[in-house]
């Protein structure tokens, strides 16, 4: 499984789940059922893990595009509020 080199430059394991609740929390955010918020959560985050598991190690800001554009298939609003919502920590 892919590294996800982080913002501040450490690394850790790829984790598909934090796709999933970051997709499903945009879906929800947009007003999206929670059946298709599921849905799509499930979709793009099967993707994304596909698509990372090619790599050995692949930046944060490449999953964050890399996710943006496959939701984006499936709802533009979403995707919308995936690309923009980042943690204030």
């Amino acid at each position: 499984m892919a590294l996800v080199v982080k913002r501040k430059g450490h690394k850790e394991t790829f984790d598909a789940r934090k796709i999933y609740a970051s997709v499903y929390s945009a879906c929800r955010n947009v007003m999206l059922q929670e059946g298709e918020a599921e849905l799509i959560a499930d979709k793009v985050s099967k993707e994304v893990q596909s698509d990372v598991a090619k790599k050995t190690d692949v930046s944060s800001e490449q999953i964050l595009k890399t996710t943006a554009d496959i939701l984006r298939k499936y709802n533009t609003d979403a995707a919308f509020m995936y690309e923009t919502h980042r943690d204030v920590s």
